[in-house]
């Protein structure tokens, strides 16, 4: 119980006690006496009781309050602990937010972690091209010795060296051509007339299929039926060789060199055709990858392809294969910038042989030129021979 509470109730006691047990109205006994009012004295000493109660109760509260008291005491406690509860709710904040700053570093991490493992992490397509960029470059190399073994049979054959036959005269140059056509491509009207004997390539040597086809010749038959069609578009028929006294008298040496002339114009042309010929000639493995594309773009799969069948696949597999596309869409932007990266050498590559063919586009322009010059050159009237000794 408070203490205002005890001392209501003690004073309100009080006042009740002098009610009920104070002495009446005092009655005189002599006259002269005295009379003692028992009323005043009860009620002065209830007051007097009342005050040194709430003195004392006054005086326990001043103690209680002081700066020693236990009220003081118990204030500061508590003060004290709700100062430890603060403090220990603002530790408590702080380890919460550094539990939670370190998991979302480790969060972070691990995304970065992740994103730097997709950046570098080598998707198929890439081993794709490093296939075919492979194929590619060797098959480049292979066409050129190719080309360069059809081109140095073709010279000495255009040449009319010794062995060939046109060496022993034109009219030995047409029966050799006219006996390996009937040979190789004898056709029904020909075996109708009893020259030989009906072929599977019939009339072979003289389509332009032969030449342009899917992109890989046929094995050897396919890549002989093109040489031989490059043969009779440019140079079916070899002029006789110039021997003896033809190269010796002075007419002779002019014949040398137009003959000359006739040759290097021959295998010029003959070395445009050729590296035709030879970028179709199958000359190196085609990989699983690249079989099953030729499959999905309609063509017979072959298991040796030509350069220009790789570099025709490598093209046709980004412009048109389900797969990479498919790919493509899952791609990082890493993956993506390589994959742009590798079109871009592709796109170089092509410039470069784009480039190597106008080269020879215009070395054919220029013999055209010449070729139409030297013609058109004729002198007005024929001067007469100068008398040297006079100069």
């Amino acid at each position: 119980m408070n203490r205002a509470s005890l001392l209501t109730s003690t004073t309100l006691g009080a006042l009740l006690g002098a009610a009920v047990f104070g002495a009446g109205p005092a009655l005189s006994q002599a006259a002269g006496m005295p009379v003692t009012d028992y009323l005043s004295i009860a009620i002065s000493q209830t007051m007097q009781a009342i005050q040194n109660t709430m003195s004392n109760t006054l005086t326990a509260i001043t103690g209680q309050l002081g700066a020693n008291g236990p009220l003081a005491l118990l204030l500061t406690q508590g003060f004290t602990q709700n100062a430890n509860y603060s403090k220990a709710q603002v530790s408590a904040q702080q380890q919460i937010a550094d539990a939670t700053n370190l998991s979302m570093t480790r969060v972070q991490r691990d995304f970065r972690n992740a994103a730097i493992r997709d950046e570098h992490v080598v998707n198929s397509q890439h081993c794709a091209h490093i296939d075919n960029g492979t194929t590619i470059t060797v098959g480049a190399g292979q066409s050129w010795k190719v080309a360069t073994s059809i081109q140095g049979v073709g010279d000495q054959r255009g040449e009319a060296l010794q062995g060939q036959p046109a060496y022993y005269g034109s009219s030995q140059a047409i029966e050799a051509i006219n006996q390996l056509h009937l040979a190789r491509y004898c056709s029904a009207d020909e075996a109708a007339a009893g020259l030989c004997s009906t072929s599977q390539r019939p009339n072979a040597d003289q389509r332009a299929s032969s030449l342009f086809g899917t992109g890989t010749y046929d094995g050897q038959d396919g890549v002989n039926a093109a040489n031989d069609y490059v043969t009779n578009l440019s140079q079916p028929i070899v002029p006789a060789a110039l021997r003896g006294n033809q190269m010796t008298s002075l007419i002779g040496r002019e014949a040398s060199v137009r003959r000359r002339e006739y040759e290097a114009r021959m295998s010029l042309a003959r070395s445009v055709l050729n590296d035709a010929l030879a970028s179709q000639s199958p000359s190196v493995p085609l990989n699983a990858e690249q079989q099953q594309q030729m499959q999905n773009e309609g063509l017979t799969p072959v298991a040796t392809g030509s350069w220009f069948q790789a570099l025709q696949l490598d093209v046709h597999r980004r412009y048109s294969d389900v797969n990479w596309s498919a790919q493509l869409q899952t791609m990082t932007p890493a993956a993506v910038q390589r994959e742009i990266a590798n079109e871009l050498a592709v796109t170089n590559y092509l410039l470069l042989e784009n480039y190597r063919v106008a080269i020879k586009n215009a070395a054919v322009n220029a013999t055209h030129l010449a070729a139409d010059t030297d013609h058109n050159f004729q002198p007005v009237v024929e001067l007469p021979t100068p008398n040297m000794a006079n100069q």
